[in-house]
């Protein structure tokens, strides 16, 4: 293999992993939703942190992390960002197509992206995200208005995934990767008991067993690991560009696996909300990734 050849394998290969990581993370969001009719959004979220907790102790063993009071607490944030993100989330897709779930999701780390930068042409960004947003939530009840109770649970899961970049880079700065051990087990002990209560005896059900421990793995296990590995070969601000991508995998995901087809303004919607977050990142100087094992 020529020099040339090594140096164009050595630049795709992690954005082939990237690219891998969010067909991972929208394929098991697609899989969540099988269990919905069994324990709900509330149990889904339960199982999935559960076994994602279960895996990720084992793998990056957490107990081997240095913890201060200070640390501690800043882990106890993002742990519990993280759970009621993907409470929220899942709580969204009940009712709202999985890319628009997404596309709304986003704007919390386009919010942090855009307040890193406060540049003139952010404004530019800043007005595309609303024109897409409008375009997602109608006014009125004109055909393509969604649920604006799931769009609520969707913006409400992307305000949590604010916390979560925000706290998750004060947290991993003192303990590295251990701190996402962490933050999932934590999150499972704070949102298991509303999936113990909304699911109740469901949740021991061995037959959902393969269900729930495909989500933990295509959500959490998988994405993460080939995003740990992708970062160490490309920029932040290429990651985050990159990243920035995700409602379209997801749309098509949707599309795929739950047979959710989209019009053509709410495709509209989600490039301009995609194009919002590829600008914000790349005007942010000191742009950093987003992780991805939110959804």
């Amino acid at each position: 293999m020529s020099e040339k050849s090594r140096n164009i394998a050595s630049a795709l290969f992690p954005l082939g992993l990237l690219m891998i990581a969010m067909i991972s993370i929208q394929s098991g969001a697609s899989l969540a939703k099988s269990l919905f009719p069994v324990v709900g959004a509330q149990g889904t979220t339960t199982l999935r942190l559960v076994f994602a907790s279960l895996i990720l102790v084992a793998v990056l063993r957490p107990w081997r992390a240095n913890l201060t009071a200070k640390s501690l607490r800043t882990i106890v944030i993002y742990g519990i960002a993280l759970g009621c993100m993907n409470l929220l989330f899942y709580m969204s897709l009940q009712t709202v197509p999985l890319g628009i779930a997404v596309a709304l999701e986003f704007t919390g780390p386009l919010a942090v992206a855009l307040l890193s930068s406060r540049k003139p042409i952010d404004f530019l960004w800043v007005t595309l995200a609303v024109i897409g947003l409008l375009l997602l939530i109608p006014l009125g009840t004109s055909a393509a208005a969604i649920d604006l109770l799931g769009a609520g649970y969707a913006l409400g899961a992307g305000v949590c995934w604010a916390a979560y970049i925000v706290f998750g880079h004060k947290a991993g700065a003192d303990n590295g990767v251990q701190t996402a051990a962490l933050g999932v087990v934590i999150a499972a002990l704070f949102i298991g008991p509303i999936g113990v209560i909304h699911a109740g005896s469901a949740l021991l059900d061995i037959s959902l067993i393969p269900a729930a421990l495909g989500v933990a793995i295509l959500s959490t296990a998988l994405p993460y690991s080939l995003e740990m590995i992708a970062l160490t070969r490309m920029s932040a601000r290429t990651f985050g560009t990159l990243a920035s991508l995700e409602p379209v995998f997801a749309a098509l995901s949707g599309l795929v696996f739950l047979h959710e087809s989209l019009s053509l303004t709410q495709w509209l919607a989600i490039g301009a909300i995609i194009f919002a977050s590829i600008g914000a990142t790349l005007g942010s100087a000191n742009s950093k990734p987003q992780l991805v094992p939110a959804d």
